[in-house]
């Protein structure tokens, strides 16, 4: 199990570095659920699939100029959670960088994501991207 959550976490991030998003969104189940962690306006939590693609993602990308990209330079599995050390590229539409390193914490279960818990430089989020649209998802 740790091997193959790993290595489907690996291939994921891969397409993430060349800006396909299309295996992330294929992986998740339908109640997936996803954390960004800490105190500011990006911080929340995100449930259901359609929740994270509508909700967040949608939104979030509106924001790009160009193809956002995230490389994964570690990743470390045990059991059904997988850790993704990564470093996202994009510029916005309004020509700034958005360059911010993550920390991506993946449960898997039965080969699908269940649910994602990430840390990242939430000062630079707000700072480059300002506050997400609002939504009635809580953490």
């Amino acid at each position: 199990m740790t091997t193959d959550n790993k290595q489907r976490m690996q291939a994921i991030f891969d397409e993430l570095a060349k800006g396909n998003g299309r295996p992330l969104v294929d992986a998740m189940a339908d109640d997936f659920c996803w954390t960004i962690a800490g105190v500011s306006a990006w911080s929340r939590t995100w449930r259901g699939k359609q929740a994270v693609r509508q909700e967040l993602l949608r939104p979030l990308f509106a924001r790009f100029a160009d193809t956002y990209t995230s490389t994964a330079w570690r990743v470390v599995a045990e059991g059904d959670l997988v850790v993704v050390e990564a470093r996202g590229k994009v510029t916005t539409r309004a020509g700034a960088r958005y360059d911010n390193h993550y920390c991506f914490v993946c449960r898997l279960e039965g080969g699908l994501l269940r649910e994602i818990t990430e840390y990242m430089d939430t000062d630079l989020a707000v700072s480059v991207l300002g506050v997400p649209e609002p939504t009635v998802a809580t953490a």
